[in-house]
Order: C-alpha cells, then structure tokens, then sequence
C-alpha cells in the first residue's frame, strides 16, 4: 500500500544518572567518591533507502523511541551508552516539527540525527576537588529530545508522467517499465503513484505515474493535490495527452496551469510531451494535433506514440534519458557545496551562553518568582537533582559563576526568594 504522509512521535532515549559512591578498602577509613558517570542516551537517527517507496509501516508503528543510557556506578564505571534507533525510511522523505522541515533525506545512505539523546549525569568523582572532599553530589541524566513529527513523502524519480486521466500514463508504464499498476477505462484507475524502470540503450529510468489532474487539482478538486507533491522532485516531467482529445492545446495548458498553481517553477522544469494512442489515427491527423500543441509549447519536443502498439517508445525513451541527464547535470553545478556536519559557531555558542531574569507575580500564590532562562542554564537545572541540597548549592554556584545571582540580586532577590528554572523551584539562599 502506497502512503506518503504520516505523523509519528519521536523519543530519544534518557540519559543514564551518575552515581554517589565511596570507595570501602582495607585499612582505608574514608575512601575518596568513585561514582561513575551516567550513559549518554540514544539517538534517533533516520536513514534513507533507496529500495523503499512508502512510508506505510509509519502508520502501524506510530512511536519511535531509542534506548536510554544506563546509570553510572561504583568504581567510576561509566554507564554504558543507549543504543540508536536507525529508522529506514525513503528516499525523498521530509521530516517536519510543527511548520518546521527538520530534516530532507534525498540520497541512497544518508543519515542524520532526528532526534538527540539526553547526556549522561556526572557522578560524584566528577566533583572532588581540594575544598571538597567528599561530595555527595551526583547529576541526574537529561531528557532525550521529544516531539510530534509529520513524514511527508516525495518520490525522487527521473521522470514524472502528467497528464489528465485516462490519457494512459499506467498503459505507458506498465509497457516500458517492470510497473504493473491497474489499468481499466475509466478516470481514476491510479489512485497512488506507481514506479517503474525503464531501460534504454544499457541505462535506466526511474518513472513515477502520478494519480490523473483534472482543472482545479491544485485547490483540492477530483483527487485533489494529494499527488502533486511528487511532481515537484522529478528531474523531468513528461506530460501524456489523448491524441483523440478535441482541444489538444487546451488540454495540454489547463494541466499546466495547475501545476503553476502548485507553484511548481515550469520555467525550470524539463518537460517532454507526448501524444498517446496514435495507433487508432491517420497520419495527417497525429501530424494536425502534434502542429497544434507546438503552438502553444513553444521549443518543447513533442512525441507521438503508442504504447499499446509499441510506437515511438524507444525515441521518446531517448529524448527523456537525454533530458534527465541535462537537469541533473545543472543540478550538480548550481548545488551548494555540502557543509557536512554543523558545529557550533563563537555566535551560536554566545546564544548558548545568554540568560534572562524576569521578576513576575505568581497568580496562585502571590508571591514574587524570579524565572531564570537561557540553554546552558536550563540544561544545568535539568541534571540537577533537587531533592539533593549539595546538588542545589552546585546550581546556586554556577548562577554566581554565570553572573546571574548579581542580577537576582538587583531585581531584589532575598534569601528566601523563590528562584524557577524550567519548572524547577528552589530558594535563592539554602535556606
């Protein structure tokens, strides 16, 4: 079954917790902490595969969650690392969070990283030091990312057969390719894209049939633009019409002003047509209608065929190869060059940096909250364990060490002041 939109929600795993541990040795009163670290969580990480074409198990297994990492323990082990969740989808997949395109999986074998998994807490070795001695603090594990996201599914194929329906298309396909898609007389018989392969002098095309247009597809009419999402990523489009069709130019303008209201750029997408089952006609008529649409199609080569009679297939087979090879070659030379994987600029990580105090009024209670926000300090709060007060004096210190307390400080911040980050409280001074 063909499915080319799902939704799914995505968790990467939790990290593991760091441990509170003291070693116990012979003829040793007081051993020094040895708490290992907790493990970082897994990653969800999708994959793209070039022998899938639909994102139907999406719609069976709506949750994807990788492993979490383990805890830290005694003798500074570390917690072992939660394991990734390859997800195998297709190529042409787009991940979106919300309105956002997260991510755009286009290549045989590329991989990245939907979802982060939360990093591990530190254990209590991790903070001996001169002054402390014997800490009893330990981090708690972050959260893995997690959120709803949309698959939109987009077929990555050399050609894209258009037209309106029952001009063909399936017949073609089914004719040049190994695509055995349903075939009947009437509108509609293609309710999902099919592909097929087609070969031609020791090459090969990937051919999508696109579900028939009629007028008013892009605004929802007949099978509506459920379809026309694939038009957008195929190297050429090839449009079939009805060579028995009266107004052969009408046609041929109606499909693609729908496909302009896709906003689809026709200006620079390659384009083929077509006249189909020709077999039935006389030459002087095939020739009337071919004249006809030149007309309006400018310098668009136009073929006339018949798939049923296996007529002008090899040289229409031709032309297409010829034009894919042409979009894809000025596709390799207008393609930025890839960056490979993102850092962290000096910009981004003085975003990471900044925080904020806001002095507000809680509504149930009426007392002043001071709410502390900002990525590096949330993510402090986040592997802080408050039921720990050495843990929460750890906190209060890095809010000195961050400048935050002196601002508190300025916004009138007592010592029994209530101080949120995330949805954490606690008391500006241990109280």
């Amino acid at each position: 079954m063909f499915v080319d939109t799902a939704k799914v929600f995505i968790s990467a795993g939790k990290g593991g917790d760091g441990a509170v541990n003291f070693r116990h040795e012979i003829y040793v009163e007081k051993g020094g902490p040895d708490g290992g670290d907790g493990g970082k969580g897994g990653d969800v990480v999708f994959v793209a595969t070039s022998g899938l074409n639909t994102l139907v198990d999406f719609r069976y297994k709506p949750e994807l969650k990788a492993k979490p990492g383990g805890n830290g323990t005694k003798r500074d082990r570390h917690g072992a690392d939660g394991e990734d969740l390859l997800v195998k989808v297709p190529m042409g997949t787009i991940v979106r969070k919300k309105d956002e395109i997260i991510a755009d999986l286009v290549s045989d074998g590329q991989k990245i990283v939907i979802a982060k998994g939360g990093d591990g807490g530190f254990g209590n070795a991790h903070f001996k030091s001169s002054v402390r001695q014997t800490p009893r603090i330990a981090e708690k594990g972050e959260m893995g990312e997690s959120f709803e996201a949309t698959l939109e599914l987009k077929l990555l194929a050399d050609v894209g057969l258009v037209g309106f329906p029952n001009v063909g298309k399936s017949t073609f396909l089914s004719v040049v390719s190994n695509a055995r898609p349903e075939i009947a007389d009437y509108p509609f018989t293609t309710l999902s894209p099919n592909l097929g392969v087609a070969d031609i002098d020791n090459t090969s095309l990937l051919i999508a049939d696109i579900p028939g247009l009629i007028e008013g597809a892009s605004e929802g009419k007949g099978l509506g633009d459920a379809f026309l999402r694939h038009v957008e990523r195929t190297a050429v489009l090839l449009h079939l019409i009805d060579a028995y069709t009266d107004d052969i130019a009408g046609a041929y303008q109606t499909i693609r002003s729908e496909l302009s209201n896709y906003k689809i750029n026709l200006d620079t997408k390659p384009e083929i047509i077509a006249l189909t089952k020709i077999d039935g006609l006389d030459d002087e008529i095939v020739q009337m209608q071919v004249d006809a649409v030149k007309k309006v199609a400018g310098k668009t080569p136009v073929f006339a065929i018949s798939s049923v009679a296996h007529k002008g297939l090899n040289e229409l087979l031709r032309g297409l190869r010829k034009k894919v090879l042409e979009a894809r070659e000025n596709v390799e030379l207008t393609d930025e060059p890839d960056e490979g994987i993102e850092t962290i600029s000096l910009g981004q990580a003085k975003i990471a940096d900044a925080w904020n105090v806001q002095r507000v009024e809680d509504d149930e209670d009426g007392i002043i909250i001071f709410k502390v926000s900002g990525e590096k300090v949330e993510k402090f709060a986040r592997r802080t364990d408050f039921g720990n007060f050495e843990g929460v004096n750890r906190l209060r210190d890095i809010l000195k060490k961050l400048g935050i307390t002196h601002e508190l400080h300025r916004q009138g911040a007592e010592g029994d002041s209530v101080i949120q980050i995330a949805n954490n409280k606690f008391t500006f001074l241990e109280q």
